[in-house]
């Protein structure tokens, strides 16, 4: 019968997502950790000015990495003082997947269901029908 295979389908769907939600949970774990015994094995290594070890047929180097990011609330400064300067090509601008989504599904319900002609041939439209999973409430 359809309605088995439909509930079978759907118990299936569920089961994969509470799968694929307690996976990201404990890879965020997983990460923090390696985040905290990395420090701990960093400052242990260079409080005893070991650079590089092997144990297990696996060799460890202390590294230091020069990491940046905008200071806040000067994003746009920055980016306007790399391309005074000629660094232009560092600056990339985007626009999140979903707020486009979202804009473009505003514009076409504005504009009697059609896209706007100058949006025409910049971006792609489409329908994704997907099944939203949720608790039920109780009767």
């Amino acid at each position: 019968m359809n309605q088995d295979k439909m509930f079978e389908l759907a118990d299936e769907l569920k089961s994969l997502r509470d799968l694929k939600r307690d996976l990201e949970s404990r890879v965020k774990e997983v990460n923090d950790r390696i985040d905290e015994i990395d420090y701990r094995l960093s400052e242990l290594m260079a409080e005893t000015e070991t650079q590089n070890f092997t144990r297990a047929g696996t060799m460890f180097c202390l590294t230091t990495k020069t990491r940046a990011s905008a200071a806040a609330g000067v994003k746009d400064e920055l980016f306007s003082a790399l391309k005074d300067n000629g660094f232009g090509d560092l600056v990339y601008e985007t626009v999140n997947a979903n707020s486009l989504s979202s804009f473009v599904k505003e514009q076409i319900e504005g504009n009697g269901d059609a896209l706007p002609n100058w949006l025409e041939g910049l971006i792609n439209v489409f329908d994704k029908t997907t099944v939203s999973v949720r608790k039920s409430t109780k009767r």
